[in-house]
């Protein structure tokens, strides 16, 4: 008991709750540096993949740089999947901070004209591109809701640009980027995509964006690019941060709004 005179201790101060990202096709290229950038910033991270094992690696080596990441299993493809990630994580953390819809694929092969693109490559990418990302968003927006201030990005392409595609200045407009109608049409389809959802959500603190990472030298470009993976990062880093101030439903890259 302190005597009458004395000076109560002061109460401590509570350490502040980390924010905590998801980040979808984590385990390599632009989300695993995503992953990277987000931790390096005190977020805890869940670094997600398909392959357990893939993404169980990738976080191991994130945590031994000193990195709070977990691997999380995702197949955004899967409804089975998405339903026990969201379980997972509602069940551990009972909100989600920032949502990074990175994970896609590229499976169109260089050199063929757009009507030469089987029929089924087109459902294949559009089933990861653009329906993987609709059906996480729907599937974690409770957990989004529980956030003070929630983020959404979902990472899209220079090729979702139909400005761009349209204009003889642009790298878009060569017959190497015309042959990938289908990856194009599902970052459009992802970019419309983000209208809407920030439009329902525009009187929430919820914020929406699309971003162009820029042509980064990753395995879904065999390598080529002109930026390394640490920049394709940063754009989706600073739009998962944003402040309140910040913008939503505008697509970005380092800064400045793309044509859509």
């Amino acid at each position: 008991m302190p005597t009458p005179n004395s000076t109560p201790s002061p109460m401590p101060t509570p350490t502040p709750t980390p924010k905590l990202a998801l980040v979808t096709g984590a385990n390599r290229g632009i989300g695993l540096e995503i992953a990277r950038q987000l931790a390096g910033q005190g977020v805890r991270v869940l670094l997600s993949g398909r392959r357990s094992a893939a993404a169980t690696e990738a976080a191991r080596v994130l945590a031994s740089e000193g990195l709070d990441v977990e691997a999380l299993v995702l197949d955004v493809t899967s409804p089975r999947s998405i339903a026990a990630a969201v379980q997972g994580v509602g069940h551990r953390y009972g909100r989600l901070d920032i949502l990074v819809n990175n994970a896609a694929i590229r499976i169109e092969q260089y050199g063929r004209h757009p009507s030469e693109q089987p029929l089924e490559q087109w459902r294949q990418t559009f089933d990861t591109n653009l329906f993987g990302v609709v059906a996480v968003t729907q599937a974690f927006l409770p957990l989004l809701r529980q956030a003070p201030s929630a983020r959404i990005v979902n990472v899209s392409s220079l090729l979702a640009s139909l400005g761009t595609h349209s204009d003889p200045g642009s790298y878009a407009y060569s017959a190497m980027f015309k042959s990938l109608p289908a990856y194009s049409a599902s970052k459009s389809a992802i970019n419309s995509w983000t209208v809407h959802l920030a439009y329902e959500l525009r009187d929430t603190p919820i914020k929406v964006n699309a971003v162009h990472p820029g042509y980064t030298k990753t395995d879904m470009n065999d390598g080529a690019g002109e930026l390394e993976p640490p920049q394709g990062a940063q754009t989706s880093v600073r739009m998962a941060l944003l402040d309140s101030d910040g913008p939503t439903g505008q697509y970005m890259h380092l800064g400045r709004q793309i044509p859509w």
